[in-house]
């Protein structure tokens, strides 16, 4: 049976992960490559559940190591529901956000450490870690001066550009941890730019032909 190929976008919030999925799925449909978009936190039924807990503006109070079990727990049925059925039908999979942002938000910004988000993510870690990362390099600072400021309704976007910088430093030590795995895009140009850029990311690492 051939097995699927696993494509994460991440990257800061207002890195325009929205508009280059956008794109690739057009790509994907024009091209009648045989994908599923899914996203993270959410994905499945239950999951999508979990993210409007996670994500909810009134939830000011949660704990650091809440959110994170939190994103575990969704990512288990995410994996178990969605994920690992589309890649053992041969599918590839287009996930916005995966276990990167666990280790950039919830160990680095979030001071829970890697090997505390690794645990409880083992799961994921064990078995199904994508075949490629495609992380959009742009700082917190120019994402939401394009982004024009953080989203008053989303309770991580609300949590200030310290922390932001802080995510940003964590997705830079994974590119580093995982530089087989994490592409970095440039994104700072024209969109049309960007995605072509992922498109080329996508075909040197044998994902698309």
């Amino acid at each position: 049976m051939k097995q699927g190929k696993f494509i994460t976008l991440e990257g800061c919030e207002g890195a325009g992960k929205s508009l280059q999925l956008k794109l690739l799925k057009e790509y994907f449909d024009k091209n009648s490559i045989d994908y599923i978009y899914t996203r993270e936190p959410g994905g499945a039924e239950i999951s999508e559940k979990i993210r409007a807990v996670i994500l909810d503006a009134n939830n000011k109070d949660m704990h650091p190591v809440t959110e994170a079990l939190l994103f575990a727990a969704a990512r288990v049925q995410h994996i178990e529901s969605v994920i690992l059925p589309a890649l053992k039908q041969g599918k590839i999979v287009l996930c916005d956000r995966y276990i990167d942002s666990s280790f950039a938000y919830q160990a680095y910004a979030g001071g829970l450490g890697y090997d505390y988000i690794a645990k409880i993510n083992d799961r994921a870690i064990t078995t199904c870690m994508p075949d490629i990362t495609l992380f959009l390099n742009i700082s917190p600072a120019d994402a939401f001066k394009r982004k024009g400021g953080a989203d008053a309704n989303d309770r991580i976007e609300q949590n200030g550009l310290v922390f932001h910088e802080k995510v940003y430093a964590g997705y830079l030590e994974m590119l580093k941890k995982s530089p087989e795995r994490i592409v970095a895009i440039d994104c700072m140009g024209e969109r049309k730019q960007t995605h072509l850029n992922i498109l080329s990311a996508l075909k040197e690492r044998g994902i698309i032909g």
